[in-house]
């Protein structure tokens, strides 16, 4: 059975790089925030995780509010 190496996580950018002008300020293309965004190479795989867990959650929310301007 071959082995199996585990990948690091890569970064969840798009190049989409603008972030809100609100807290938590997060980025629009990828929903971190310039905080994680700046720690991401030093993060462990499990911090990582947790971020990349949020994100679907983050980004949903700024579409809501970027609806509810329009």
């Amino acid at each position: 059975m071959p082995r199996r190496i585990a990948r690091p996580l890569g970064s969840p950018c798009i190049d989409l790089c603008v972030l809100t002008p609100t807290p938590p300020r997060l980025c629009t293309g990828c929903g971190r925030t310039g905080d994680e965004i700046a720690a991401w190479t030093a993060m462990s795989e499990t911090e990582r995780q947790r971020v990349l867990g949020e994100l679907p959650a983050r980004l949903a929310a700024l579409a809501r509010s970027e609806r509810g301007k329009a």
